[in-house]
């Protein structure tokens, strides 16, 4: 039986202080740029590409056929995980920080990274939206989990973050690393340009009002890598291979193709309405 949640209410847009919890019901970096000769094919809207609006994990090392000689036998592809398997993975634990309230009956995951600029977006016009309109009326509760693949710096921001929550801190911290890299990458920044640092962490520790020196200790000395990893690989069990991902009612907002549809806002608010229209 999973323990129960931490819960963060929203307020006018923005997450607020933790409060009691309540019982809920759960590679290498590659831009996501099509290749010329795929973008010679690509879908025509109203005249325009579509360009994706996600990162992608992936490359070479990612193909388990990749490299196959004359007459060699290739793999099988994967099925993906059972129906069951993936409830349990996305089932809400003690560790989820909830954002809203625990008694939603939308449950929406994002799997993100803390370096994707695409999660940032996600972060500064899609996650207001939601608040408003769903999370403040109580309709749909919010879950962030990592998935950092970008590079160091993600795994360093990831866990980081997870020392906020040790905290009760995680939405106020996860608000300050993504205002902080959006003004990194208008500034020209990037991944692993040396952004991230451990006095950039502790810094914006002290701005949300934790305890500095209990964050410190645990960002220093790695306390959370393993549940970062743990997200990781939960990650990778249900599908995800992009950021950001996200999950509403235990279902990834889909393309017509499969794919994951990132931070275009128009495909996570209608799947979260729809899922609201159904719990009614």
């Amino acid at each position: 039986m999973n323990e129960e949640p931490n819960v963060e209410m929203a307020d006018s847009g923005a997450p607020a202080t933790p409060v009691a919890a309540t019982p809920a019901a759960a590679s290498p970096k590659k831009d996501r740029i099509l290749p010329v000769s795929i973008l010679v094919a690509a879908v025509m809207v109203s005249g325009a590409l579509v360009f994706a609006t996600l990162y992608k994990g992936g490359g070479a090392s990612n193909n388990a056929n990749a490299g196959l000689a004359n007459g060699e036998t290739a793999l099988a592809p994967s099925t993906g995980p059972s129906a069951t398997t993936t409830a349990a993975l996305l089932a809400l634990t003690s560790r989820d920080a909830v954002l809203g309230s625990a008694n939603a009956p939308v449950t929406v995951i994002e799997y993100g990274d803390y370096q994707c600029p695409f999660c940032a977006q996600y972060f500064a016009t899609l996650q207001p939206q939601l608040i408003q309109q769903y999370i403040n009326t109580g309709e749909v509760k919010m879950v962030f989990r990592n998935f950092p693949f970008l590079g160091t710096e993600s795994t360093a921001a990831a866990e980081a973050a997870e020392c906020a929550e040790d905290q009760n801190k995680l939405w106020a911290y996860h608000d300050a690393l993504y205002n902080a890299k959006l003004g990194d990458d208008q500034a020209g920044g990037g991944e692993d340009d040396g952004f991230y640092t451990a006095a950039l962490f502790t810094s914006l520790a002290g701005k949300v009002g934790m305890n500095t020196t209990t964050f410190a200790n645990c960002v220093n000395g790695n306390t959370d890598a393993n549940l970062v990893t743990q997200d990781k690989a939960n990650a990778t069990a249900v599908g995800v291979d992009s950021t950001p991902t996200t999950f509403v009612n235990g279902v990834m907002v889909t393309d017509s193709s499969g794919e994951s549809v990132g931070d275009n806002q128009t495909a996570v608010l209608a799947a979260i309405a729809s899922a609201v229209a159904a719990a009614k």
